[in-house]
């Protein structure tokens, strides 16, 4: 029997993962986790769901409505990615990560299926979640797209509800160009007769939501046509505001739905999202004096969130630890970030990093301040003797620069 590390070194080394190698790892239909699931009694179908999707604020959506319905006392499944230190981040049940034997033995217990079926890291964490799930008997499953909707391994639930928190432009090598096309993939979770709540629009997605929601017969619930009183969160960044009106807009449709949730376990709920689920890398202080925050944002949509929340801190100067993997807009990341920071570019430790000699190559002339360190440690340490008590430091760039350093 290999041990709960062996195993997942298993599943590094022979499941393509997209976190690690990009385009090669993706699945361009359902099949495999079609076929994975009937092989293991479609546990998907065993437990009720709610379907996330979007192009940022999917992850904080998740946990934000997780918590709530913990806080009412249901047992709720949650599945999300990627993961940050542990592989069993993904699988959780009220917040616990899923038992290291569970890995261990699903693995020993279906490799073969797994070899023969050639199925990705990320279609293999799935089945595992919705086989967890359905052996535990959850009341609920918040469950977490990976990329897109429309063809995500996520998508053979038939959810109570399917929310997709917003769209900007994304891994369009996969899900198109254009915001029309990338609304049409995530709104491939729009299901038939079952209510959606978008977060979300600009005028060319709102009008493909309302076709493919109109097609389906499905009741579809604008957050942005709605008003709440703004209730305090855990979840601290300023960009927090349009999930929270999300999460308090799929919750209002969960109770028409007869979901016992009262005002208590909303206010709670969003009280306590960390300390419910454990969610990490959002806007995550991790010291003060100087004032350290890490956070996972890393296209320019989150990136713009990001920015306008470093300009309403108060510090005397700015430290920049940034490090990107090789498929991103580096230049068009970097124009969010004031030029008058210190930057310390670093390379996070996976096989897609960007390497520095590239990412010299790219860094925009405007900037002075700039060092270069070969790893993510070296450029924090850096960046911790450079700081005054009064400064700020920013982890980011990807969501493996921010794994580094909690």
């Amino acid at each position: 029997m290999r041990t709960y590390q062996e195993t997942i070194d298993w599943l590094f080394s022979n499941l393509p993962m997209f976190q690690r190698v990009g385009a090669s790892a993706m699945k361009k239909d359902l099949t495999n986790i079609t076929a994975l699931c009937e092989y293991l009694g479609n546990p998907q179908q065993k437990f009720k769901s709610i379907h996330i999707a979007g192009t940022n604020g999917k992850g904080s959506t998740s946990h934000m409505l997780a918590s709530i319905l913990q806080e009412a006392g249901y047992k709720v499944g949650l599945t999300t990615s990627p993961h940050l230190k542990d592989f069993r981040e993904r699988i959780r049940i009220n917040g616990m990560m899923c038992e290291e034997e569970f890995i261990v033995d699903f693995v020993a217990q279906h490799e073969q299926k797994i070899l023969d079926q050639g199925a990705s890291f990320f279609e293999i964490a799935i089945a595992m979640g919705f086989e967890y799930f359905a052996q535990q008997q959850v009341d609920i499953a918040v469950i977490e797209t990976g990329l897109g909707g429309r063809l995500d391994s996520t998508n053979i639930i038939l959810p109570e509800l399917s929310v997709i928190t917003n769209i900007a432009l994304e891994h369009t090598q996969f899900l198109g160009d254009t915001l029309a096309q990338i609304a049409f993939e995530k709104a491939g979770i729009i299901k038939s007769n079952t209510p959606v709540v978008i977060g979300e629009t600009t005028m060319e997605t709102k009008k493909v939501f309302s076709e493919i929601a109109a097609q389906r017969h499905s009741e579809i619930i604008f957050a942005e046509e709605k008003f709440f009183q703004d209730l305090p969160s855990d979840l601290i960044g300023s960009y927090q505001v349009k999930n929270k009106r999300t999460v308090l807009t799929a919750i209002e449709q969960l109770q028409k739905q007869g979901w016992k949730i009262s005002e208590e376990n909303i206010k709670n709920g969003l009280l306590n999202v960390v300390k419910n689920t454990n969610l990490r890398g959002r806007w995550d202080v991790l010291g003060q004096h100087p004032l350290i925050v890490a956070d996972t944002a890393h296209n320019p949509h989150g990136l713009i969130e990001v920015a306008n929340q470093i300009n309403e801190q108060a510090y005397n100067h700015l430290h920049l630890v940034l490090g990107f993997v090789n498929d991103k807009d580096v230049q068009q990341s970097l124009s969010f970030f004031p030029k008058m920071a210190t930057y310390y570019f670093c390379e996070p430790d996976v096989p897609r990093r960007l390497p520095i000699d590239e990412l010299r190559m790219v860094v925009p002339k405007e900037l002075k301040d700039i060092h270069y360190f070969d790893s993510v440690e070296k450029a924090l340490t850096a960046a911790k003797a450079a700081a005054e008590g009064n400064d700020m430091i920013y982890i980011g760039g990807s969501t493996f620069v921010v794994a580094e350093v909690l």
